[in-house]
This record gives structure tokens, C-alpha cells and sequence, in this order.
């Protein structure tokens, strides 16, 4: 439920920005700039909430961490609802982010802890396939909903998680690290059953859980930084598939791209990334994790470079890129092109998200849970969340870094002194 409300989270904006950018309120009407801030603001809380995540599921657990998440998702919603102003409405959305970014470290951190092994790996798919089944909820629902019913909707999976979370136990690996050996003996015997041998597990439990620490020094062990850098890499080219870009404003792609009905499109493609996440939540044990991030990327690659045949064939003829908002060009482009190859623009979009939730999805969470070791089980959940944005801050500190040494100032410059410049250097 928690993925789901994710999923409900990332889904809203997309049926919900081209009602607003008509909405009659002008105090609510949405511009160009403002829509992109709209769907992007979440994961500016989603950042905060990864480190606001990292500090609760350690101080106090996974359960109540979950369950403390639900606030900020029904709060924000009730903010979204009650707008009067563009600035309430960013303010809600940084609410359900902040508690998306709670969600997306708490999650499979609790998932891990508390599923056997032998269906760990389905189970960890399974959240990504929450996230992408919220998704199409809320892409279905907006087909009907006007935007502040669809925001009450959307809060019901928190208020559903609140209730049902306090029925669940916490994990056995955070209360044997509290010292709560009988509490733990209990949880094991809810998850497990009566027949399990549960002191064998919490014997194993407690010894990975006497080692845990995380020491800078250790850095130095191939075993601790290797993970590492294969986490960071993971979750960073997982994000620069561009697919969080295509799920918040994939109707209004769909409606740049002068398709007939973008909402059903956006449906489809919703569809298309629910039905391929569930194929690989069934097959990931089989057909193992690097087999389907083979797949997935060049399914992606393949996919991409399609959609960019699609606009390079809709597009006018440009030679320069003075217009910066490139999507709303394509209403100067020819009708009749438009309307005989809009469905290139359905099946590409449709091949790159099946494509995502195939591998690029799912596997990166899956495998961050299971490289690292047991030790440092806490910690992996920072690359999750908001370890992934400080590794974009890093980046963006080097972009100014390059800026400056490297970038040459062209104001009140003629192309010929830009020219003779770079000849100089």
C-alpha cells in the first residue's frame, strides 16, 4: 500500500496538469513553467523525506515508520484539495513527495527483513509493481474525476496502510537489534508460522545483526566499496532513463504530439507498464536480475530512438534552437504528418515504458537490497532516496565548477570574437 500511494503520488499530475492549465480560476491556472514545477516539486520532498526516512527507520523501526509516512500523504492531499493558489498546490505535492521518499527507502528495507528467501525476489519486484499500479489508477480515475476528487482518491491507500500496519510486526532484524529477543521469537512465528524453526533464525539474525556498523575505514574493502559503486550506478542510470519525465506528463506528450485522445494513450501506456512489471516480478527468480536489465535496456534504447524519429518527422525544419519549449512547437507542424504517424508516438512511448518496467524498474531496488552486506543493511537505503539526489547535487556542484573555468561568457559577443576566442585557446 505503500508503493501504491507511491504510485498514486506520480500518476496525479499527469490527467490533472492539462485540467488546470484550462481551469477557469486564474489563481489556480496553471502556465508552461508553472506545470513542470507542478509535477517536479515532488521530488523535492521526495529528498527530504529520504533523509527524514533514514533517520526513522532506525530510531523507531520499520512498522511505525510506515505508519507515521501516511501523515504527510493524507495531509498533503488535503492541502491539494482545499487550494486556493498555485502555491498550495505546490506545498501538497511536497507533502505526499516528502512522504514518498519516506515510502521508497522504507519499503524494501521492511520487505527484505521480513520475506524468505525463496520469494524475496518477487516480493521486491512487487513494490515497483504497486508503484506502477497506482500509476494507471490514477490515470484511469482522471478519465473521470475532475482534479480535487482525484485527490481524494488518491489518499485512500495511505489511510488503508495506517489501518493495516498495525496489525503487521515489526521486523525480527530491528527488534533482536533493540534487544527484544521475545518480541522477536513472535514476529517470526506471525511470518513464518508455528512449524518454523524460529530460534535457528533469530540465531542467524543476531549474529548479522552483532556486526552491524558502518566504519569509513572499511571503505578501503573491495566487498564494502564495490557494492557501493554498483548501487549508486544503478539507481543513477535508472533515473536518467527519463522515465519519472514521461509518467508525470505523459497525457500532455500526448497532447503536444496532437493525438486524438491523450488520456486514453496515457491509460494504455499505464497498462502496458503494470501487465511487463508483473511479467518480471514472475520471471526475476527464474531468469535472473542481469538478464533483464540486458533486455530493458535495449528495449529502452531502441524505443527512445524511435519517439525521436517520431518529433524529428512532426517537427518543422529548424536550424537553430531558439524556441525552448520545444514540446509546444509541434502545433506549427504539418496536420496531415501528425495525424498518419501519431501512432508512432503511442507505440514508442509504450515500448519504452514496457521496456522500464521489465528491468530498469524493478531490478535496481531488488539488487541494492541483496549486494550489500548484512552489516550495513540500513545504510543501502540512502541510494534509494535521497543518497540518489546528493549524487545529483554532486553533479551540479561540478557543473558549476565546469562553468567556471571552462564555459566563455558570449554576452554582447559576435559570432566572429566567439570564433577568434576558442582559436586563442
Amino acid at each position: 500500500l505503500g508503493p501504491l500511494s507511491f504510485g498514486f503520488v506520480l500518476g496525479y499530475s499527469s490527467p490533472v496538469i492539462p485540467e488546470l492549465r484550462k481551469i477557469s480560476d486564474p489563481e489556480l491556472r496553471l502556465d508552461s513553467n508553472q506545470a513542470s514545477w507542478f509535477g517536479s516539486v515532488v521530488t523535492l520532498g521526495a529528498a527530504a523525506g529520504g533523509i527524514l526516512g533514514g533517520y526513522l527507520v532506525d530510531k523507531v523501526g520499520r512498522k511505525l515508520s510506515l505508519m507515521l509516512c501516511s501523515v504527510p500523504y493524507v495531509f498533503g492531499y488535503i492541502v491539494i484539495i482545499s487550494a486556493q493558489n498555485v502555491w498550495m498546490l505546490y506545498f501538497g505535492r511536497m507533502l505526499t513527495g516528502l512522504a514518498s521518499g519516506i515510502t521508497s527507502l522504507v519499503v524494501p528495507v521492511y520487505i527484505s527483513e521480513v520475506s524468505h528467501p525463496k520469494v524475496r525476489g518477487m516480493l521486491g519486484s512487487c513494490v515497483q509493481l504497486m508503484v506502477v499500479t497506482g500509476i494507471l489508477g490514477a490515470y484511469i480515475a482522471g478519465l473521470t474525476l475532475k482534479w480535487r476528487w482525484l485527490a481524494v482518491l488518491c489518499s485512500f491507500p495511505s489511510c488503508i496502510m495506517l489501518f493495516f500496519m498495525s496489525f503487521m510486526p515489526e521486523t525480527p532484524r530491528f527488534l533482536l537489534n533493540q534487544n527484544k529477543h521475545s518480541e522477536a521469537i513472535a514476529a517470526l512465528r506471525f511470518l513464518r508460522g508455528p512449524h518454523a524453526d524460529h530460534e535457528w533464525e533469530c540465531t542467524q539474525i543476531e549474529a548479522s545483526v552483532q556486526e552491524e556498523g558502518l566504519n569509513l575505514s572499511e571503505f578501503k574493502n573491495p566487498s564494502i566499496y564495490r557494492p557501493l559503486l554498483i548501487g549508486v550506478a544503478l539507481m543513477f542510470f535508472q533515473q536518467v532513463t527519463g522515465i519519472n519525465a514521461v509518467m508525470f506528463y505523459a497525457e500532455t506528450i500526448f497532447e503536444d504530439a496532437n493525438f486524438k485522445d491523450s488520456r486514453m494513450a496515457s491509460v494504455v501506456v499505464g497498462s502496458i507498464q503494470v501487465c511487463f512489471t508483473a511479467v518480471a516480478a514472475l520471471i526475476i527468480d527464474k531468469t535472473g536480475r542481469k538478464v533483464l536489465l540486458y533486455i530493458s535496456g535495449i528495449i529502452m534504447a531502441l524505443s527512445t530512438a524511435l519517439f525521436g524519429l517520431y518529433f524529428k518527422m512532426v517537427l518543422p525544419n529548424q536550424n537553430n534552437s531558439s524556441n525552448p519549449d520545444v514540446w509546444f512547437a509541434l502545433n506549427s507542424a504539418s496536420p496531415g504528418t501528425e495525424s498518419s504517424i501519431s501512432w508512432l508516438a503511442v507505440v514508442s512511448l509504450g515500448l519504452f515504458v514496457a521496456g522500464f518496467a521489465l528491468g530498469w524498474g524493478p531490478v535496481p531496488w531488488l539488487v541494492i537490497s541483496e549486494i550489500f552486506p548484512l552489516k550495513y543493511a540500513p545504510e543501502r537505503g540512502f541510494l534509494t532516496s535521497y543518497g540518489t539526489f546528493w549524487l545529483f547535487s554532486a553533479f551540479c556542484c561540478l557543473n558549476v565548477t565546469f562553468t567556471a573555468f571552462y564555459v566563455p561568457e558570449t554576452k554582447g559577443q559576435t559570432l566572429e570574437q566567439i570564433e577568434a576566442y576558442f582559436r586563442r585557446s
